[in-house]
C-alpha cells in the first residue's frame, strides 16, 4: 500500500515539500499537516473462498514498488501466526521496521514500529507503539532516550494499523474481509500518522484472482493467488507497479543507489564528496564541475524543502522529478559547478536529525560553502545559493550571516510565519479533499487542526518553523536576489513572493529581480490549479525551459560565468 502522507516536517509544503517526500526530523507519527501529494492508497482485496494461510514455518517475501522505471521501495515481510514483522526501504527517506501482532479473529491489537536514519549500522531516531482496543486508539512516540507522547482518541471498529508503504499490513485487510464474508466488505485502515488517522476501505472482489480495495475514493486492482496474497498488480493513475518476489530471491532484492553521476558525454564531470560540518557529522554529495574551462568557476549549492530528501530533491510520486539534478546539468553546461548534498539521515549523512531545527541545517549549507571554498577549483567569492520551498527560508539565514555569498536564489520561499502557513495548508487540504463530504470538512478541519497541536506542533523542528517569521532575517539580506514563484503555488501561495521583494529592497538591498510563473505549481511543474492532493496526477516533473533558462541567465550574470572551452 503507497500513502503519500503528511508529516510532522511537511514536505515541501511548510514551507518547502514534495512530495516530496518524508520529515527531516524522522517523525513518523506526524499530523494531517501540509503535504505535496494525494491522499491514495494502493493495497489489494482477496478471494472470498480462499483457504487459511499456512501455520507452519514463517512465509518470507518482499514487496517491490516501482514507479515508472524507478524502484521507490521495497518492504521485506517475515509472517507468522501471531504476527507480521516488515522493514521497508525507501529511495530518499529514513528507514523503518515494525511488529503487528495478529489474533485469530482478524483484530490487531497493537503495532510497534523503530526508525532509522543513514546506514546500515544507524541506530533508531524514533520508537513508537499503536494500541488499538475495541473501543479506543492509543498512539506514543518519542526520540531515542527522550520523552515520549502519547495520544489516546476514541475510535470503534478495531481498525486495521497502516504505515506507509506497507503491503503487508495492507493484506491484513484481505484476512479481516475473509472472516467477514460476503461479496464486498467495509473496514477501516488506522494511518500512523497524529493520532492516528481513519481512512475508510472497501473490498470488492472480482472473479477468482483479483479485486479492488477503494479508499479515499481511489480504487486499485491486484493481483491475488489462491490465498488472498497479494501477487502483483499495478496502478494505473499514478505509474506505480507492485510485485511480490518469495524464497530466496527476497533476501536478495535490494533498493539500489540512485545514479548521481554525470549522463555520457556531459561537458561536466561528477565527483562524490563528504563535507564535514561543524556540528561533527558529514554529508554527502555530488559536486559537478565542467570541464575544459580555464580559471577558477563560480559554483551553487542547493537547499532542499522541507522532509528530509536526497540531494536531487527525488519525488517517487512525480515523474522525472530532479529538480536539483536537473539544475546541476543545466548550470554545468554553462560553465557553474553546482554542489548538491543530501539532508541528515538520507544515504551517507549523519547528523542529529530528530531535535534539530532550521536553523540547524542552514548551518549543514554553510559547512558546504565553507568546502568549496576549500577546492582549488571554486572561485570562493563566486558562490551562490539555491533554496527551494524551506531552502528558500534557509538560504537567507546563510547570506544574511555571510556577506561573500555572491548571489541567492529564492525558490517558492516563504514570506509568511510557518502558523500561517500551515493554518492555511491544513485548511485547504481538507477543503479541497472531495471525499470528505461538505457538511462535514468543517469539523474535519478542526480536528486536523488539534491533531496536529497536540503531537507534531511540539516537535523542535515544528516549534522553530512555527514562530520563525522570515522578514527579520530578509531585511538582513544584501546579496543580489532573485525570487521566483509559482502562480498556482498552494503551499506557499504566490503573494508572498512580492511581500519578499518588497522587504528586500526596503531594507536597502539594491539588487532584486521577481518573476512569478504562471500555471506553475509548488514543483514549478506546469500545473493550472496547483492542489498538492493532485501531485500524483502530474505526467512529467522536469521543469521546462521558461523556468530553467531565465533562471540559468540570471546566474550566469550575477556570477560572471564565461565558459572558454
Amino acid at each position: 500500500m503507497y500513502i503519500p502522507i503528511p508529516q510532522s516536517r511537511p514536505n515541501h509544503g511548510a514551507p518547502g515539500g514534495t512530495g516530496k517526500r518524508q520529515p527531516k526530523a524522522a517523525a513518523v507519527i506526524a499530523p494531517c499537516a501540509a503535504i505535496a501529494a494525494a491522499l491514495a492508497i494502493v493495497a489489494a482485496a482477496m478471494l472470498l473462498s480462499r483457504p487459511a494461510r499456512a501455520q507452519g514455518a514463517p512465509e518470507r517475501y518482499a514487496f517491490v514498488i516501482v514507479k515508472g522505471t524507478d524502484t521507490i521501495a521495497v518492504e521485506r515481510v517475515t509472517r507468522e501466526r501471531t504476527s507480521t514483522q516488515g522493514n521497508i526501504v525507501a529511495r530518499g527517506s529514513p528507514g523503518i521496521s515494525y511488529v503487528a501482532e495478529l489474533r485469530e479473529h482478524g483484530a490487531v491489537p497493537s503495532l510497534t514500529f523503530r526508525v532509522f536514519g543513514a546506514g546500515a549500522d544507524a541506530l533508531p531516531l524514533q520508537t513508537g507503539a499503536m494500541r488499538i482496543g475495541t473501543d479506543s486508539v492509543s498512539v506514543e512516540a518519542g526520540t531515542v532516550g527522550g520523552t515520549p507522547q502519547r495520544v489516546t482518541t476514541a475510535m470503534k471498529g478495531e481498525p486495521i494499523p497502516f504505515i506507509n508503504l506497507s503491503f503487508a499490513l495492507g493484506e491484513l485487510m484481505l484476512d479481516r474481509a475473509r472472516l467477514a464474508g460476503g461479496t464486498s466488505y467495509t473496514g477501516k485502515f488506522l494511518l500512523l500518522a497524529g493520532a492516528g488517522v481513519p481512512l475508510d476501505a472497501r473490498v470488492e472482489f472480482i472473479g477468482g484472482d483479483s479485486a479492488l480495495l477503494t479508499v479515499a475514493g481511489v480504487a486499485h486492482r491486484f493481483a491475488i493467488d489462491s490465498t488472498g496474497s497479494i501477487r502483483g498488480g499495478r496502478i494505473a493513475a499514478q505509474d506505480i507497479t507492485v510485485t511480490r518476489v518469495s524464497g530466496a530471491a527476497a533476501t536478495k532484492i535490494s533498493l539500489g543507489r540512485p545514479d548521481y553521476g554525470a549522463p555520457a558525454n556531459a561537458p561536466y564531470a561528477a565527483e562524490e564528496v563528504t563535507v564535514p560540518t561543524r556540528a561533527g557529522h558529514m554529508l554527502t554529495g555530488t559536486l559537478t564541475i565542467p570541464k575544459g574551462l580555464t580559471g577558477k568557476l563560480p559554483a551553487v549549492v542547493t537547499i532542499t524543502g522541507s522532509g528530509q530528501e536526497d540531494r536531487d530533491e527525488f519525488i517517487p510520486l512525480v515523474p522525472n522529478y530532479r529538480p536539483f539534478r536537473q539544475l546541476a546539468d543545466t548550470l554545468g553546461r554553462r560553465g557553474i559547478a553546482v554542489l548538491r548534498l543530501d539532508d541528515r539521515g538520507i544515504n551517507g549523512s549523519g547528523g542529529n536529525v530528530t531535535n534539530a531545527t532550521s536553523a540547524d541545517f542552514a548551518d549543514d549549507i554553510r559547512a558546504g560553502v565553507a568546502f568549496l571554498r576549500t577546492r582549488a577549483e571554486i572561485d570562493p567569492s563566486r558562490i551562490a545559493l539555491f533554496g527551494h520551498s524551506e531552502g528558500g527560508m534557509i538560504g537567507p539565514m546563510v547570506a544574511a550571516t555571510d556577506s561573500k555569498i555572491a548571489a541567492l536564489v529564492i525558490f517558492a520561499g516563504p514570506a509568511y510565519t510557518g502558523r500561517k502557513i500551515l493554518d492555511f495548508q491544513l485548511r485547504n487540504l481538507v477543503m479541497g479533499n472531495t471525499t470528505i463530504p461538505a457538511g462535514k470538512k468543517d469539523s474535519a478541519v478542526k480536528a486536523t487542526l488539534a491533531t496536529f497541536d497536540s503531537t507534531s506542533g511540539k516537535a523542535p523542528w515544528m516549534q522553530y518553523f512555527l514562530d520563525y517569521d522570515p522578514l527579520p532575517t530578509l531585511k538582513k539580506v544584501r546579496t543580489p536576489t532573485l525570487i521566483l514563484q509559482g502562480g498556482t503555488d498552494q503551499q506557499v501561495t504566490p503573494e508572498q513572493a512580492p511581500i519578499i521583494e518588497k522587504t528586500l529592497k526596503d531594507a536597502g538591498n539594491k539588487d532584486v529581480t521577481m518573476r512569478v510563473f504562471a500555471n506553475r505549481n509548488h514543483l514549478f511543474v506546469p500545473d493550472s490549479i496547483g492542489f498538492p492532493g493532485d501531485y500524483v496526477k502530474l505526467k512529467d516533473g522536469r521543469i521546462g525551459g521558461d523556468v530553467m533558462g531565465p533562471l540559468t541567465d540570471w546566474l550566469v550574470l550575477k556570477l560572471s560565468a564565461k565558459p572558454k572551452p
